[in-house]
Order: C-alpha cells, then structure tokens, then sequence
C-alpha cells in the first residue's frame, strides 16, 4: 500500500496547536477533527468542513480551558459522537444525520480520572482509559459505566481489532493487556499480553499481528499470544524520533505509523506472513504526528500534527477501470472499492476472513458483483449493497452464474448448483443437476410474506429430463419429487412456494400442489405462461386464447378472452395490471381485472388491512360487495374488529357495525388498562358470540367470569325470557319469582296467550293452561294437554268444550283421537273420516268395525288421487281389490315398473290397452328394449320397427324385422335404400345404412369418390382404427400431389409428421411455411433448425438479413457451431459478429480437441486467445511437454499451472517427492505444504515451511496442534494428548502451558492430575524460576478444588514449608501440618498448633480440644460456667488410651492372617473386661459404653476371623467376617477393611462382591491422594448398612504394588464384562450382609460366628442380643472337633464368657 497526498483539511499553524484527536464515522460520510482549542470541526467525506461544536467542561467554575479533549469516537449509527476529556468526564453528543442538526448531549459518564483514550466498537458500549490505569465501559443505552479491568498503570493507548469484539489497552509501564468481548472463537488468551519495553503510545491491532512502538524508536510486532514476530530497529536512525501514534488499516492488512515529519507503512505479506515495510512517507516541516484516522472503507487516511494541520491521504494498492463504467480501488489485498462512474455509489468489497481478493468481475447487466480469493467466493448486489462471502474452492475459472433472480445467486459448477442468497455468509443450498437453463429451475426466497410463515426459502429443479425435485431450503430436505410422462422444458414456483406450475414438450401446462401432492393438467397448446408478479394469479396463452386463473386453487375456473398474436410479457404498476400483446407490427395491453389480483392476494396471505384499504379505493357494486362479505367474515375469524367494522359500514350493515364500535371500545379500554390485544377480554368474547347469534357461547362466557346479571341483561335485551329464568334457576338468582311474573305479566300484556298457556302448564296448572289455549284459539293444544291428564278427561263437560272447539276448527283427526280415548268409536270414525285421517280410521274400523276396511281403503286412495297423491294411492287401491282404478294411478303417477307388474297380474284384454302406453314412455327414454318387449305383449311389433326406425337404431330395428323378412331381401333392401340416398346426396343417412348391413366399405368408398375426406377419415377411425394414421399420411401425398399444400399440411399433422409437412413446404420454396410449422410443432428449437437451414440455403448476406430479422442470429450461429458447420459459422461471424470469430475458433478447437486432432486444435486455440485452453488440453491429455512449449511461448502465466498439474499427477501416484520438486520450481511452496497436511505428512510439511515460509512456521505449528487436538478426543481430552505428545516430543515448556490450560468443571479428577503433571514436569525439566511460577499458580487452583493435600506435597517439592503447611491448614488436615511443621521446620510447630486452637475454639468443639490441650479444654469449660463437663472430662482422659490403643491395633498391618489371633484376643480380652466395669459404674449405657461395646464385637470380630483362617473348611466364615467389619468403617480405616473384604471374597469365588469391594478400594485410594471423599460414588451400596460418611484415612494402609495387583485385576474384569456390577441379595429382596432390611426398617441380630443377619434357625444365648445362624454354628462347633484348634476353642470359651454361657445343645445336625 502506498500513501499519496491529497489535500490539507486543516492549515498548521504557526505554533503548537497539537490536534489531539479525530475520527471517522461508521458510515464513511463525516470525519470530526478535534485541536486544543477543544473545538471539533466536521468535515464531509470529499474534505469539505460542514459544521463544527464547541465542547463543554465537567464544572464551569474551572474555566472553559480547565481540560483538553482525548479521546473522539463516532457511534455504529455514525449519528452521535463521543467526547473524552481530562477533566474526569465522557459526553455523548447526538449530532443527527444531517449537516447543521442541533447538537445535543444525550449521555455523560463521570469518572474518578482523567481519560485518556477513548473508543466506540459495538452499540451502546463506548471504552475508555483512564490516568489511574482502569479500562471502563460506558453504557449509553443505561447511561451507567463499569470497569471492565483495572491495572496501576496510566493508560496511554487503546485500540479495538478489526470485528470491533476485542480490545488492546498500552500502559505506561510498557503493559499491553487484551480483552474479548466475543473471541469469535479464536481461543486466544486474554489478560495482561506483553511488556513492551517502553510506554506503547502507538498501538494498532492488525488481522494476524499487534504492532506497538513508542519513545525507544523501536517497532515490534508481536504474535497472538505476546510472542514477538519481527522488530524494526531505528534507534540507530539519527533522522528518527519517537513514534507517537499508529493506526490500523480497517482490513488489518497495513499499519501506519507517525512520528516526526514521517509516516512509516507496514504491509503484511500473506504470501511470506511477514510485514514488509513499504517506502515511509516524509514531508519536512509536518512536525510531530499526533493522532491518526482512517476512513472506514480504507480509503482515506487523514493525520494530525503538532501544529495543528490536518493531511489527507489516499491509500491505495492499485486502480483499474473496468469497462469504463466502473472503478476498482484496491485499499488492501482483502478489500476493493468498487465505484460506479455514472452515478457515484461506492460499495466495499471486503473478505472477511482476511483472504487476498483476486480479480473482481460486474455481471448480470452490471448490477453483480463477483470476486474470488484463494479460499472464498465473494459475491454482491450493487443495488441493494447486500454482499455474501462463501466457502468455495477454485475450479480454475469453469463456474457459470445466472443472476435472473433478485435474491439469489444460482452459481453452476462440475454437475452442481448452488445457491448463494446476496446478504448471508452461507450457501443457502446445493444440488446435483445436469440443466443449467435457469428456466428449469426455479427459487423463491420471502418473496411475499404469508401470516404464520417466518422463513419461506424453496428450490424447483431438474434431477432429470422427466423428474422435478422441490427442496425446502431452510430445512435442507426433499418437499415433492414429480415423476412426468414427457420431458419438462419450463418450471415456474409461485410467490408462496405452494404451487408449482410446469410445461412439458407437448406443451401441456400442469399446476403441482405441493402441499397435497397433487398433480392438474391445466392448459394444452400453451405458448406462454406467466405468474402475475406479487400474486398468485396465472396468465398463460393457448393459440389465440388469453387464459387467466384469478383464484389458482380452484384451476377448473379460467377466464379466456380471444387476442390476435402472441403474449410477450406482463406489466404491473400504477393500480393496473396489463398483458403484453404482438399483434403483427404493434404492441396491444390486455388489461386484467386489478380488484380479482389486488383482493384475492391479499386475502391469501391474511393481510386484511392491505384487502381493506384496496376495498376503499373501489366503487360499490356487486363484485365489490362481495368482496366486502369475504373480507367482513374474515376478519371476523381472525379477530381484526376494527376492520370488520369497516367492512359492515361499507355494507350498510348499521346495527352490526355500530355493534362492533361499542365492542372494539371495550376492547381499546382493556388494551389501554391492561396492556395486550383486548380482544380477549370475556366482554368481548361474550358481544363477538352474540354478534354470531350463539347465545349459549355468550352465556358460557359470562357465567365463565361469574358475569350472573349480564348474561341475565343480555337475554332480557333479546326478550329470550326461557333462557333468562333458565340461568336465574342454575345459579339461584334472588329475583327468579319476579322474572317469572314480570314474563307471565309481558306474555298477557302482548297477548301471548300460546306462550302463557305453555309458561301455566310447566308450572302444572293445566285448567289454567287449557282456558288460556282455547282463548288463544288453539284447541289442538288444550286436546292434547287433556290426553295427558287423566284427572282432566275425567270432566266430561271440559272434553266436550274441547271438542266442540276442535269441530268448530275442523281439527277433525284431533277430535277423533279425543272421542277414542273417552270410548266414542262410532263418533271417532266420522271425526277420521270428515278431516282425512285414514290411518287412524282404518286402525280403528279393524278394531271396532272389519266390514268398513275395504271402503275406507278405497276411499283413503280416491283422497290421495285427490291430492295428486297417485303413487301413494296404488297401494291403497290394491288393498281394496279395485286393479283398474290402481293401473290408472301407476300410470298417472308414472310408477312404470309398477304398472308393468300390476299388469302382468292382469288378463290379456284389459291389459293389452295399457302395454303400449308403458311402451311409449319407455321409447321416450330410449330404453328401447323393454319398449319393443312391451309393443309385443301388447300385439304392436310394427310401432316397435317404426319406433327404432325414428330413432335411427338401424341394427335393431334391422334385427327385429329380419325375425319377419328374409336376410337377402333385409340387406338388398338397406343397399338399395342407401344408395337412392347417395344419389340425393344424403350421405350420412346413406352411411347409417351401410352400417347397418355391416357394409361400412361401401360407405368409406362413397366418402372418398365425392372427395369427403372427414367423413371418411371419421370412419376410418371408427371401423379400422390401425389404418387412420396410414391414411391420414396417404392423404397428405395426395393432396401435395394435387398441389393442396394447406390441406396436405393438416393431414400429415394428424399423422403426426411435422417433418414431412416441413420439407413439403421445404421443396416447393415455401421457407416461411416451413419455418411457421416448425415453429408451432417441432419443439423449442426445431423453428431455429428451419431458420438455420433457410439461411443456409440463402446464404451470404441474404442469410444475415433472414437471421437477424427472426433474431435467431447469434443462436444460427451457435447451432451451426454446434452441428459442426464451421465454414457456415465462419461466414456469418464474418459478415455480421466480428466479435463471435474468437468464440467461433474456440468452439472450432474444442471440436478438434475432442476428434483428436490437437495440433489443429492447439492453433485454433491461439487463434481464439485462449492458449491457456490449449495448455489445458495438452495437461489434460498428459501432454506435459506440448504443455510447456505451448505456455512457454504464449501463456508464461500458466507455466507454473502446468508444473503444478505435473505434480498433482505425481502426488496421485504417491511420489511425494517428485511432486514436491515440481511445485517448488512452480514457486508454489505453499500447494506443496497443503498437500503434505491432507496427506497428513506433517513433518515434510514442517519442513517445507521452514525452508520456504519461515514466517508461517508458528501457525503451521498451531493448526498442528489444533489438528492433533481434533484428532484426539474431544475438548479438555485432546489438550491433554496434545500435551502429552509435546512432552515426548521434549517441549516441557509447551506441554506445560498446555496442561495448565485444562479447565474443565466436569472432572476435577482430570483437571487436578493435568495441573498436577504440569507441576512435575516444570519442576523437573524448566528452570527454578519458571517451576516456582508454575508451582504458586498450581497450588491456589488445587486449593479452589478442595485438593489441599496435593497442593501442600507440591509446595513442599519446593521447600516452601510455609505455603505447604498452610494449604493443610486450609484443608483442616491439622496432622498432617504438625507432622510437616515437626519434620521440616520446627519453627512452625507453635504457628500449627496456635491456629488449631483458635480453629477448636472458633469451632466451639471442645471436646475435639480435649484431645489437643486438655487444660485450654478445661479453662474453656471453665470460661462457659460448664463444671458437669468440666469434672466429667477430666475423669475420662483414660478412655482415650483405650481409643489409641484400639485405632493403633486396627490400622497395623499384617493383622489379617491366622498368626495375628493372639494379638486381636488380647484387644478382645482387654475391651471385654473394660465394658463389664463400665456396667457396673455410672457410665453404664453412655456413648462411650456403645462405643467400646461397639469396638469389643470389631475385635471379637477379627480375632474369630484369625481363628477361622487357620482351618480350611471355615475359609467362607472368614469371608464373611470380613464383609461383615464392612458396616463398623466408621471405626475402621476405610480402605483397609474394603481390601480385605474383596480379596477374600476373591479367594471364595464371590467374583462379583469382590469386584464391587476392590473398585470402592481403589475409589478410596484416590480419595486418600486427593485428600477428599467428595468424589466418591455411592450408588453401590444404596440400601445397605454400609456407612457412606466415614473418616478419611490419613494415609495408605496397603501397599503399592499389591494396590496396582487390584487396580490390573478389576481393569480385567471390568473390560471382560461379564460380571453384573450388583450385590447379592437374599429372600428380603435386600444385600445379604445388611443387617437392617431398607423396604421395612426391620433389624436382624448379627451372627456371632459371620456377623451376617439371623433371617432363621437362630440360636439364642442367655445374654440378651447375643444369637448364632445354626448351620454357621454347628459348622464352627464340627471344624473344631475335626481339627481340635486349640485358637478355636478360645473363641469358644471367649463365646462362652460374654454370652452367659453355651446353649445347651452344643451340636446339631438338624
């Protein structure tokens, strides 16, 4: 990067006036300069000043000059600036968007110091430094400021690196201290990061590097992790001064630094991964340089000096013009500027992951922008300023982009699609495809937003000719695949992504509903479709129809209007949607109905408000009403009610409307009070239910919130009295009597009688009710209330009221059921009779009167005949025997099937008069069967011959009269007749009868001879369907014969043979003939195939003109190309596309490339300028030395691509070695050191580095310690590999760091032996100094983790005694700190002893003080007013002896064989004789009783287990004793007893006890080297009497190497997994060494003999408590007598003492 001067914004004046601070805003549009006058001008970004503020100190009384300004940031929005000053306070000024705003201070943070620098990286969040060396952060969104970390050290310089999530602060001891707010996940350390070894007053963070200098005249840059990488000396220099200041380039890739009268660059080299220091840039008389700025975009760099000048400098690697529309300015290797020309926008074209930008292209109709790097695809949208960087491997340039969609960059390489969406650093997909056309492929991303659907992204494609595949993006899966009969040439996704729309070869449009999975062909002959943009409405053509579906969902519904000519686009804008016609010269818009598209759009993706405010905008009619309806029922639905009450208004729908204002005010005062939508509150829920006429809802509702009285008000409101008193009822109203009345009162007051009479007869008077009925004029009502009640039939004159009044209202059926419940039969049959009740009046004659039946039946069918009943009345009429009268009414009623079965029943003579009326009804449906079946019953075979004549049925009326007439004369007859009508030209009549004798020749014959070539086809088809397309064709040769080209045409089309139609028209000159039916038959590309040969066959600039006014120029080009017509292709590009020859030579090579012939091909490349293609082709063959002679003499830039190629077929065949010497002389070390890592050679790739790319050695080394972290195991694991694989490889150091770096709360164990190891091995292999570090940051950490033991053995490697003894201390191990204090440094005895008094004391445990300083314990007592405790103590200090003797005994090793009995029986003896005295002094039945009880049955206990162990046959007795000491570890050392429990349960075959015991053995062990028994795990002995909490052990009581024979013995078992990890149980359902059973709480006596529980056959003893398992006894009594032991005999005796003798039976078998 080079620095040139531009302009001086500022002019220096003559004195000092230091500039002390500026900056740049975000958006590149202001840049703040800021002097000591404490003034701070604002320029624009051409360097023109604009405005400018005056800053304002903390207090007024000081002065205005009482501070100088520090540090100036502007905001991420670039709307506000920030002000740093020395008097002790930060401002926030909002200086708004626009030149001249008003400024304002928003925010103001005051501190305990000055600031000293200042910057803004995030939203919300400014940092600053501060003179007593804190670096804070200022919230400006809770106006509240914090430290973030402090130090004692002035804070000269900060600085952010380039994402803005991490921050460097310099101090003026030479510290530089790092803090992340977000890592990004870069893993690098934070906190304090270098000793710079001068004040950094020029600090910039760069992408790989930070480089700091300051008054020593030194730049130093230094490594991610503090490691220096490079120096640049001039303290030598005599022209230098000390460097004041530095900035960073925004992209990182450059530093400039200021010092006097020079500005130095710094470059960063990829390449090399060094800095390179670029020519300085010196101007004299500048003056010191005393604050630096640099335009975001890294365009501008702009510095301030002493004397308070501004410079403005451009920054550029290089320029270049592209297409002299555009300018590509190269600020960094990673960042362009591209500018358009014509209209001045800029966009900035970055890499993000720092990656060198090779060569920037403008596709797409200059709106894309595409660049590679070596690693990354950038891509961007020059309108929308959206920019992408993606993953993407080079290709060497084979990528073809296709930018038809707006959102979306669909990028094709190798068979593969992928899509990048403009905006996002993802590929938003891949796909396998073969079709690169982008009509065959379709993407929708959000195009129209939908309620409900946040993300909508899907892809339609190709996977082949005939298959469709839709993929959702979003999910990357497969939504619809569509398997198609033909080949597919177009596909189209709606907005939505719902539907899919598709045409195949034979141009039939089908819509694909991809939710339903449903396929429709919607359109044949379809020449153009189209979805109207921002809709879902179809526009397609059919011939000369225009086709539109305004609602897609029901594709049945089409609306088709005649155009003339093709449709070449749609056009919507300005409220008008129009279809784009050609009709011959001139353009003709077809305009669609705009309220269907607007409306239904709307409608569909549930925007209401949109569908509303488009309703305003319409004219009442019809169509709109409608529409309102649609739009009022919906939002409705939905719950919009402001809308709906539009909608209603709109209507004239007053009352609903003004309904819903009182109803969206209780819903807008809800909001307003409660917050929310209102909507749901219960009032308006209730209105919303009533308003739908649901009243049982609104009721629900009310009663729901309690809401009694307006559930009551509402149905009082509607007059729904019923309902009102139902809820009165249900919830106990008081007022219920009163609504009763108040409805009885409202009923007579309007004259309800009905409804009063009903209200009296719930309530059960039914005199009353039937008086009100009969008032009413309903004595229906009063009858049937009588026939309910039997007490009131029983009133005589009541019922004949009654009665009367029905009479008299000719309720005749109702008086008649009366008179037959009061016995009245004679009368109750006339009531029947007079009001037509003949159901009941024949029930009732069957009863009382059988003579009648048969007249009243009669009479019930005339009654229905009368009614135009006929259909009823046959049933009727068959009951009572009249046929006749029943025959009429089937007829009449036109019941044919029964009239025919009513006549069948008949004799001939009445029935042969109705068969031929049945029959013509038949004939009229032309069911002429059973018409011509009833003509023969009835004798009338002549109706049934004229009546299939009239018909046309020849054949039948043929075969009927063939059954009267011989066959000879039927058929001479028929010809006959047929041909008398050919000679009156009745043709068709003629036909029918040749069809009719089975003579369909003679009629296609007559259809040929007068030329009717449609009818004769017709019957082709019909009579020899396998010969129509045979003679279609023949036709078509006829007639081309006869010179009828139209006619000819249309035949050959029929046969389906457009190609014969096109050399027709071909061979006769008729080329646009031939060229129209090509064009409308032959497919997408058979019309260009015509063309083509047309011109073909015109040639010369004829063949220009004919091509160019088809506009098929460039595609006859192409095709001739294609079809390797050369000489043709040559012709043209020469006569018209000059421009095409080069594309022309190439596709003329690759045609040579491809028959073999490549020395031609190789000229036709250099023809084309394309050598690199010829290179390429000898590469690709193997050709290396044609490749090399080719590249040498017209491509040298491929030379090393060739080498390369060389090498990577050397790499295939494994000779890295080759390879390596190719690519080295191909300069491209770096390919040889990628291709070493794939192959995972990483020390040839070391190597390699070394040599050639020193200055990526140390990433090298970090990405192969990352490598060897992946391949390990996951997280705190692979550092662990990773550092033990430094430690083999000797790098102590490294693998120290590395250990130290586990931190992992989930496995302390893990954690503690890393920090351990790191200790070890600092100590034994890094320098005293380094190891003491390592050792003092250890210890604290094992101490955090309560590992006080572990911390304190390291110290002592040390000797720091003190730190040792206090880190036990810590860990309350006072033993152990009396023992270290006593061993290593008396002096420290009383410091010990001191602090575990004050811990007794602090404690209160005097008891536990007893133990230490009995006196002090007693002087305690004594100090509490305690004399009991005090006399009580001070008499037992002599069960203490017994104690220490006891514990001393139990921990001693070699206790546990058969010698050590007379040892255990002296403890026994000696703890027996102590609890008898303690029976029979005061002490009897205290703690220290049970507890030396408790030691007496342990001792007992083992010294049996000794006995037994000195005979064979009580080995299990053994066993289990020692399982049986298990449940007394609180007085036992833990991992003694475990050992010895699981080595004999080992030696018994209990494997599986065993396994259990010795793993909690080795869980101890562990615990015991770490000093704590927090990590144990106890879910082995859940349910057990085995002690969980136990004392820790102070030291190991089992030596090492029989602990590594356990630890290789459950490794084994543990790995061979056949053991189950449980213990065994027994008939309890619990372990069966647990005393106490955990399901009841029950507890068994121990055994005397195993200490097992006594479940059965129990042995009692005189001693109460004491018991034996008879069979464990007897075998104990039977080893005796076998081996007469005389230690066995002891126990016996000893049994014998304690338990008040033996029982009486001293053997047993049973």
């Amino acid at each position: 990067m080079q620095l040139k001067h531009l302009r001086t914004l500022l002019s220096p004046q003559d004195g000092a006036a230091k500039v002390t601070c500026m900056a740049w805003s975000q958006n590149n549009a202001k840049f703040a300069v800021c002097a000591v006058d404490r003034v701070v001008l604002l320029y624009d970004e051409h360097g023109e000043r604009r405005d400018k503020f005056s800053t304002k100190p903390a207090d007024m009384k000081y002065g205005r000059k009482s501070y100088m300004v520090k540090g100036m940031a502007f905001s991420p929005d670039s709307t506000k600036i920030a002000i740093g000053q020395t008097d002790n306070i930060i401002y926030v000024y909002k200086i708004g968007e626009d030149w001249g705003d008003k400024k304002v201070i928003c925010n103001k943070f005051i501190q305990t110091s000055a600031v000293t620098c200042l910057q803004w990286p995030a939203e919300y969040i400014i940092v600053f430094g501060l003179a007593e060396g804190k670096v804070r952060l200022a919230n400006t969104k809770t106006n509240k400021s914090s430290t973030i970390y402090g130090t004692d050290s002035y804070v000269v310089s900060l600085t952010t690196n380039c994402s803005g999530k991490g921050i460097l602060s310099g101090h003026a001891d030479g510290t530089i201290v790092r803090y992340f707010f977000d890592d990004e996940g870069s893993g690098e350390s934070q906190g304090k990061l270098v000793n710079h070894p001068c004040p950094p007053y020029a600090l910039a963070w760069a992408t790989n590097s930070i480089v700091a200098a300051g008054c020593d005249r030194r730049i130093v840059a230094y490594g991610k992790e503090g490691h220096v990488l490079q120096t640049f000396d001039y303290s030598r220099d005599p022209q230098e001064r000390e460097f004041t200041t530095a900035a960073a380039s925004p992209g990182g890739q450059s530093v400039v630094l200021g010092s006097y009268d020079r500005l130095r660059v710094l470059n960063w080299s990829p390449r090399r991964s060094i800095w390179e220091e670029a020519k300085p840039k010196e101007i004299a008389n500048l003056y010191t340089i005393t604050a630096l700025a640099w335009k975001r975009d890294g365009s501008r760099l702009c510095a301030g000096t002493l004397c308070g000048g501004v410079e403005q400098f451009d920054c550029c690697l290089r320029r270049s013009i592209y297409k002299n529309k555009f300018e590509l300015t190269y600020v960094g290797p990673s960042q362009v500027i591209v500018k358009n020309l014509s209209s001045g926008t800029r966009v900035v074209l970055k890499s993000h992951y720092g990656y060198e930008v090779e060569e920037v292209k403008i596709l797409g109709k200059e709106r894309y922008l595409v660049a590679h790097t070596s690693d990354t695809l950038l891509l961007g949208d020059l309108n929308t300023n959206r920019l992408s960087e993606v993953a993407w491997q080079g290709s060497g340039g084979n990528e073809k982009y296709f930018f038809e969609n707006e959102n979306v960059c669909m990028i094709f390489n190798a068979g593969e699609l992928t899509l990048v969406e403009y905006g996002s650093n993802d590929t938003l997909g891949s796909v396998r495809t073969e079709f690169m056309n982008p009509h065959l492929i379709s993407v929708r991303i959000n195009e129209r937003r939908q309620r409900g659907t946040e993300d909508n992204k899907k892809l339609a494609y190709l996977v082949d000719i005939k298959t469709i595949a839709i993929v959702d993006l979003i999910g990357g899966y497969n939504i619809g695949t569509i398997s198609h009969e033909s080949r597919v040439d177009w596909l189209e996704l709606n907005e939505t992504g719902h539907k899919l729309l598709f045409r195949d070869r034979k141009l039939r449009l089908h819509l694909y509903d991809i939710e339903s999975c449903s396929k429709t062909m919607i359109l044949n002959f379809c020449s153009y479709v189209q979805w109207v943009p921002g809709s879902d409405v179809l526009v397609a053509q059919n011939r000369n129809n225009l086709c539109v579906w305004y609602n897609i969902e029901a594709p049945e519904r089409v609306t088709m209007s005649s155009i003339r000519g093709d449709v070449v686009g749609l056009e919507r804008g300005g409220g008008k949607t129009e279809v784009m016609v050609t009709e011959g010269v001139t353009t003709v818009a077809y305009t669609l109905d705009e309220g269907l598209i607007e409306f239904g759009t709307a409608i569909d993706d549930g925007n209401y408000t949109r569908a509303a405010a488009f309703l305003e905008t319409l004219e009442m009619t019809p169509e709109t009403e409608a529409m309102w309806k649609t739009l009022s029922k919906l939002s409705l639905e939905a719950r919009q009610l402001h809308i709906a009450e539009r909608c209603f208004s709109a209507l004239g729908h007053v009352a609903k409307a003004r309904f819903l204002r009182e109803t969206n005010e209780i819903a807008d005062q809800v909001s307003r009070e409660y917050g929310g939508e209102g909507t749901d509150f219960y009032q308006v829920r209730a209105r919303l239910a009533m308003l739908e006429k649901n009243y049982k809802l609104a009721e629900m509702i009310f009663l729901e919130q309690n809401a009694v009285e307006e559930a009551m008000d509402m149905y009082q409101q509607l007059h729904r009295w019923d309902e009102c008193i139902a809820v009165a009822e249900a919830k106990g109203h008081p007022a219920l009597e009163k609504l009763r009345q108040g409805y009885y009162q409202w009923l007579m007051d309007t004259q309800q009688e009905e409804r009063a009479g009903e209200l009296q007869e719930s309530q059960g008077d039914g005199l009353a009710a039937i008086s009100l009925y009969l008032k009413a004029g309903l004595p229906a009502k009063a009858a049937r209330l009588v026939l309910t009640r039997e007490e009131l039939l029983a009133t005589t004159e009541l019922v004949e009221h009654i009665t009367a009044a029905l009479i008299k209202s000719e309720l005749y059926e109702r008086a008649g059921d009366l008179f037959e419940k009061i016995r009245n039969p004679q009368r109750a049959l006339e009531c029947y009779r007079k009001g037509n009740a003949f159901m009941k009046a024949v029930e009732l004659a069957r009863l009382a009167f059988p003579v009648e039946v048969v007249r009243l039946e009669e009479a019930w069918g005339d009654h229905l005949v009368q009614q135009k009943q006929l259909d009823a009345a046959i049933n009727h009429y068959i009951e009572a025997r009249c046929s006749i009268k029943a025959i009429e009414a089937a007829l009449g009623a036109r019941q044919w099937k029964k009239a025919i079965y009513i006549l069948d029943l008949q004799d001939q003579n009445t029935a042969s008069k109705y068969y031929p009326r049945v029959a013509q009804h038949y004939a009229s449906l032309q069911e002429y069967e059973i018409a011509e079946e009833l003509y023969t019953k009835g004798d009338r075979t002549k109706d049934a011959i004229d009546m299939y004549t009239q018909a046309g049925r020849w054949e039948q009326a043929h075969k009927l009269a063939m059954k009267c007439m011989r066959p000879e004369d039927v058929s001479v007859l028929y010809i006959t007749q047929a041909q008398e009508m050919e000679k009156q030209g009745k043709y068709r009549e003629a036909e029918r009868l040749y069809v009719t004798v089975e003579e369909p020749d003679l009629a296609i014959t007559m259809f040929k001879k007068h030329k009717l070539y449609d009818d004769m086809i017709r019957l082709v088809g019909k009579h020899h369907p396998d010969l129509l397309s045979d003679t279609h064709l023949h036709l078509g040769k006829e007639l081309e014969a006869e010179g009828r080209l139209q006619e000819a045409e249309y035949h050959y089309l029929e046969a389906q043979e457009w190609k014969a139609t096109v050399n027709m028209y071909r061979s006769n000159g008729l080329w646009e003939e031939a060229y129209r039916v090509a064009k409308a038959h032959g497919g997408a590309n058979a019309h260009k195939h015509v063309a083509y040969l047309w011109a073909k066959s015109l040639g010369g600039e004829a063949a220009v003109r004919l091509l160019s006014k088809l506009g098929l120029l460039e595609a006859a080009l192409d095709h001739a190309a294609d079809n390797c017509s050369f000489e043709f292709a040559f012709e043209l590009s020469r006569l018209a596309l000059k421009h095409k020859t080069p594309e022309i030579h190439l596709r003329y090579a690759m045609y040579l490339e491809d028959e073999g012939k490549f020395e031609e091909a190789e000229a036709e490349f250099i023809r084309a300028g394309k050598p690199k293609e010829a290179v390429l082709m000898f590469v690709h063959n193997q050709d290396w030395e044609a490749a090399q002679r080719v590249a040498e003499a017209h491509d040298p830039d491929s030379v090393a691509e060739v080498l390369v190629g060389q090498a990577r077929g050397a790499l295939e065949e494994k000779d890295f070695q080759k390879a390596e010497g190719l690519l080295l002389r191909a300069q491209r070390p770096g390919l040889a050191l990628n291709y070493y890592k794939e192959a995972g050679l990483w020390s040839d790739a070391l190597r390699i580095c070394k040599d050639y790319m020193p200055g990526q050695l140390e990433a090298l080394q970090e990405e192969y310690e990352r490598e060897a972290t992946k391949k390990g195991a996951r997280g705190m694991e692979g550092l662990v590999e990773q550092a033990r694989q430094w430690e083999q490889a000797g790098e102590y150091s490294r693998a120290v760091d590395c250990y130290l770096k586990v931190r992992d709360a989930g496995s302390s164990s893990l954690v503690e032996k890393c920090w351990m190891k790191a200790a070890e091995l600092s100590i034994k292999f890094l320098p005293p100094q380094r190891s003491l570090e390592v050792v003092r940051a250890v210890g604290p950490q094992l101490i955090g983790i309560g590992k006080h033991s572990a911390a304190a053995e390291l110290y002592l490697n040390l000797d720091l005694v003190k730190e040792a003894i206090d880190a036990f201390i810590e860990g309350e191990e006072w033993n152990k700190a009396k023992r270290v204090a006593k061993e290593l440094d008396p002096r420290y005895e009383d410091y010990v002893d001191q602090h575990y008094k004050e811990f007794l004391k602090n404690q209160g445990k005097v008891d536990s003080l007893v133990g230490v300083d009995v006196v002090a314990a007693l002087d305690l007592y004594v100090e509490q007013g305690q004399w009991d405790k005090c006399i009580e103590t001070a008499t037992k200090q002599n069960f203490n002896i017994y104690r220490r003797i006891f514990t001393d005994m139990v921990s001693s090793p070699g206790t546990n064989s058969a010698e050590a009995y007379h040892n255990w029986a002296d403890l026994r003896d000696v703890l027996f004789n102590l609890c008898e005295n303690l029976v029979k002094s005061s002490e009897a039945n205290s703690p220290a009783h049970e507890e030396f009880e408790t030691m007496l049955l342990i001792a007992h206990y083992y010294a049996t287990r000794s006995a037994a162990q000195s005979i064979k046959q009580l080995e299990t007795v053994a066993a289990r004793l020692s399982v049986s000491l298990l449940r007394h570890t609180q007085l036992l050392p833990a991992d003694k007893a475990f050992y010895e429990a699981g080595i004999a349960a080992k030696a018994v075959g209990w494997e599986n006890m065993a396994f259990i015991f010795l793993n909690r053995f080795l869980d101890l062990t562990d615990a015991i080297e770490e000093g704590t028994l927090d990590a144990l795990d106890h879910s082995d002995f859940q349910d057990t009497d085995i002690p969980f909490e136990v004392p820790l052990p102070a030291k190991q009581h089992v030596p090492e190497a029989q602990r590594e024979e356990v630890r290789d013995w459950v490794l084994t078992i543990s790995m061979d997994q056949r053991l189950e990890q449980v213990l065994p149980r027994d008939e309890r359902g619990v372990y069966e060494a647990s005393l106490v059973a955990a399901s009841t709480g029950v507890r068994a006596l121990p055994c005397l003999i195993t200490g097992y529980p006594i479940l059965r056959n129990k042995i009692e003893f005189k001693r109460p408590g004491k018991a034996a398992n008879k069979d464990n006894w007897n075998k104990f009594l039977m080893a005796i007598k076998t081996s007469h032991s005389p230690v066995c005999q002891d126990v016996l005796k000893f049994i014998s003492q304690w338990c008040g003798g033996l029982p009486s039976t001293s053997f047993s078998f049973q």
